[in-house]
């Protein structure tokens, strides 16, 4: 472990770091965007289908995807802001893990029945109300199977909300606004940007997690090992990917939101970031994990 924080890129840092020549205003994202685009008539077929699953779906759809390989990126309303969800834990664990050595995340951690009451969904830490666990554990089911309870003791340990809006900021995300701990982190006013991101910001930080000199190899290990096999994720990002790649990734849903973030492994190549955020006209929509999904495998049909 290493107790310095990690540090990310900026989405127009890295959007230019990625494309030769780019410039700040070329990094502004319009509705369906692709930079490099080898192929325009692709770039258009997938907004199109974007566009026709907003209207299918009576919802939004927000896409940003960077192949880190060849600099290839799609963004699809990429500066619109959504409500992230859950899939803020991403980034909680990951300053966790940055900020704490080994021995600090194997100390035995305690919380109140109403500190599980208060959070809502609580599947491992509703259990060890008597017990505990270690940092390491809490951290891990924050992100395996979205525990509220346990993201509240990993920022708790970051210095709450506020220290990790200040950790985004501070590497070079001003766009991502933390307001709130669980559950309140997912009521999302829309004349508010409070917990709140853009994808295109979002595939920044995701990407600035793979960066060694902001989070450390041995720490970008474990918290990849925690975002596999998700759980939560196998209906969205995942079940859009093709066959034999990878799905590294985190969920996020509330009433009407429907989040996915991750990182993309095809086989033998570079990893592909991926944020997809929705946002049904319906608070009530069971649709969001078809909805992910499809999305998902429009963008990725781009990248083969």
């Amino acid at each position: 472990m290493n107790v310095r924080p990690w540090r990310l890129l900026t989405a127009t840092t890295l959007t230019c770091a990625l494309v030769a020549g780019c410039s700040p205003a070329d990094a502004k994202s319009e509705l369906g965007t692709q930079t490099p685009s080898p192929d325009r008539a692709s770039q258009q077929k997938v907004s199109g289908e974007l566009e026709s699953l907003e209207e299918d779906f009576k919802a939004r759809i927000g896409v940003s995807a960077v192949d880190t390989g060849n600099g290839t990126s799609f963004d699809y309303r990429s500066d619109e802001r959504f409500g992230f969800a859950s899939t803020l834990k991403v980034f909680a664990v990951a300053e966790l893990l940055a900020r704490t050595t080994s021995a600090d995340l194997d100390e035995q951690v305690t919380w109140t029945q109403t500190d599980v009451d208060e959070a809502g969904w609580t599947p491992v830490t509703e259990k060890h109300v008597d017990t505990g666990l270690p940092l390491r554990d809490v951290a891990e089911s924050a992100l395996r199977v979205s525990d509220n309870a346990a993201m509240n003791i990993v920022l708790d340990e970051i210095g709450g909300p506020q220290g990790l809006d200040a950790a985004l900021e501070d590497a070079g995300d001003p766009t991502t606004e933390v307001i709130d701990e669980e559950p309140e982190l997912n009521d999302v006013d829309p004349d508010s940007s409070d917990n709140t991101t853009t994808p295109k910001a979002y595939t920044a930080d995701l990407q600035g997690l793979l960066d060694p000199d902001r989070l450390p190899e041995d720490d970008r290990e474990v918290l990849l090992e925690w975002m596999s096999d998700n759980e939560t994720g196998d209906p969205l990002i995942r079940a859009g990917a093709p066959k034999g790649w990878t799905v590294k990734d985190k969920s996020g849903h509330s009433d009407g939101i429907q989040n996915d973030i991750a990182v993309v492994y095809p086989p033998n190549e570079d990893p592909i970031i991926i944020t997809v955020l929705t946002q049904s006209d319906n608070p009530d929509s069971e649709d969001g994990p078809t909805l992910v999904a499809a999305a998902a495998e429009a963008v990725f049909d781009s990248f083969v």
